[in-house]
């Protein structure tokens, strides 16, 4: 018998303890390496951030699984956790969850059960520690915005499901990937441009002196170029060339240093291109109708782009109120959950030792809670924020939040804006009723969008009675109701639309908007300095925004 044989024999006899976990076709997946490595069975499956209620925000796997296993892996993780107990892991007849507590989210490794734990804890501890390098907030839109970063970390950390022998600084220095070769090709080019648009300067001086020379002599000036002078003048050709050079050497801003833990340098994704701008126009003349990027974006991302400019002054506030609320579509309030918060910028140091005023006319039951520098009885006896040592300064050209408020509740009549979805089956598919009603009088909700999901292939619906306008997406499947302004003047509204499908196809309904009035009634009312109690002049920025808002 042959070597090759033997070995075949040897694989092939190996009972391969992933294939009975992680194989969901019936089909083994060989694992091709050496032999005296199946004596340490392959023990970290994948890594993931998720949210608490078993939500993947980045998911790497180190071995093959679909992404329907790898979904209901981490869906069952919050189930499995005991509240009333301390542990790191949690286990199940066929993997062990090995995680970590972040803030709103968790970091899980996912292994198998036969996998050493300590050696598990401690890859768990650089897991944890890699993500706030590439993110400053532990949230779950930073996560999302910075995966492939996380991604690309992961894979320096783990190779095929084992540990690499790798630190925090390694990790950076790999993800990087800074090239010399790269750095001297770029140095050999712009020397290259450099001598190339001297050369360009000495032509048009040239080009310029010979037109002169003509002029003296009383000559008609040469024409320059391959298609003689018929074409053009020597006299605009050097005027061209000498506009074309001077505009070729205005100065470039220099780029600013990308930081050490930064993203990577040698991939960025996203990047539009002359390809991608005509791809678009032929869409457009194609009749598609293409929307913009900024829809695409957070709503809160949207605003900051098109909010008009505010007058600041030297003492500036920004509050700021994000809500995240879900309904069920027969009715009741599961969860709702709002978040605010007060941002103090001073421009000025003659305003550094001020005091804020607030007024609070809440009546929901908010949780308050001020910075640790603000000094928590002079708020509590007289709704004044300011430092605990009145002889120090605020920073100055800064945000620094001195306030910020939780409200969360399942009572109904809490709800801003109610949204009734009735589809009823009908002999050509549904016929689907939506209605608004605004719940909060003293709010004016601004660029409202109620999205509501169709069934694919189905075609485009059949609008009734609408108040306000609508988009349909056919390459998403949405259909898009807009509304500029919902205030007290227009509480309530309705959408009547028939198309082909089943009344589960038409949730969850989402609805977005924005609002220049908060929902706590919460405000500065005035700005006094520390000696004196003298007035001081201030601006106010209020925004009221959508996290998440959905009928389900």
């Amino acid at each position: 018998m042959t070597e090759c044989n033997l070995v075949a024999i040897l694989i092939s006899s190996i009972d391969n303890p992933l294939d009975k976990n992680l194989d969901n076709g019936g089909n083994s997946c060989l694992d091709f390496r050496p032999l005296n490595s199946f004596s340490q069975p392959q023990v970290l499956l994948a890594a993931a951030v998720c949210t608490k209620a078993g939500k993947a925000i980045v998911s790497r796997q180190f071995v093959e699984m679909t992404r329907t296993r790898i979904e209901g892996l981490l869906a069952a993780f919050p189930k499995l956790m005991n509240t009333g107990k301390q542990h790191t892991f949690v286990e199940t007849e066929s993997v062990r969850y090995v995680y970590q507590p972040m803030e709103k989210l968790y970091m899980v490794l996912i292994t198998t059960k036969n996998s050493n734990i300590l050696e598990d804890l401690e890859t768990l501890r650089l897991f944890s520690r890699v993500i706030p390098e590439y993110c400053r907030a532990l949230e779950e839109n930073e996560i999302s915005e910075h995966c492939f970063d996380l991604i690309f970390a992961f894979d320096e950390i783990v190779a095929l499901g084992y540990r690499e022998n790798v630190n925090l600084a390694q990790i950076r220095t790999f993800t990087e990937m800074d090239s010399h070769e790269e750095k001297v090709f770029r140095a050999v080019r712009e020397t290259q441009e450099r001598e190339a648009k001297a050369e360009m300067r000495r032509k048009a001086k040239e080009l310029q002196q010979a037109r002169r020379d003509a002029e003296r002599q009383g000559k008609k000036a040469p024409g320059f170029g391959g298609f003689g002078s018929s074409a053009v003048s020597g006299g605009s050709t050097a005027a061209m060339i000498t506009e074309t050079i001077i505009e070729t050497d205005k100065p470039k801003v220099a780029p600013a240093p990308a930081r050490p833990s930064g993203p990577s340098k040698a991939l960025k994704l996203g990047a539009k291109g002359k390809e991608v701008d005509n791809f678009v126009d032929k869409l457009k003349s194609e009749g598609e109708t293409i929307m913009s990027s900024s829809m695409g974006k957070r709503t809160s991302e949207a605003t900051k782009m098109h909010a008009p400019p505010i007058n600041m002054e030297s003492v500036h506030m920004k509050i700021e109120e994000k809500i995240t609320l879900t309904c069920g579509r027969d009715g009741g309030l599961q969860n709702m959950e709002l978040h605010g918060m007060i941002m103090l910028r001073i421009s000025d140091d003659k305003y550094g030792r001020i005091r804020l005023h607030v007024e609070n006319e809440d009546k929901k039951g908010v949780q308050l809670q001020t910075h640790p520098n603000v000094d928590k009885k002079l708020f509590t006896a007289e709704s004044l924020i300011g430092l605990k040592n009145p002889e120090k300064s605020f920073p100055v050209n800064s945000d620094v939040g001195v306030l910020k408020w939780r409200l969360q509740t399942t009572e109904e009549s809490f709800i801003p804006l109610t949204i009734n979805c009735w589809p009823s089956e009908s002999g050509n598919g549904c016929d689907v009723n939506i209605e608004y009603e605004l719940q909060e009088d003293n709010l004016e909700l601004n660029d409202v969008v109620i999205t509501i999901p169709l069934p694919s292939g189905v075609g485009a619906p059949v609008i009734g009675e609408i108040d306000g306008e609508y988009r349909h997406d056919s390459r998403r499947n949405t259909l898009e109701w807009c509304l500029p302004v919902i205030d007290a003047k227009n509480k309530s509204g309705s959408l009547e639309f028939s198309i082909a499908g089943q009344p589960n196809d038409f949730f969850p309904v989402q609805v977005s908007f924005v609002s220049k009035k908060n929902y706590c009634n919460i405000q500065v009312t005035k700005v006094t300095q520390v000696d004196g109690n003298s007035p001081v002049r201030f601006s106010t920025e209020t925004t009221f925004l959508v996290d998440k808002y959905e009928i389900l």
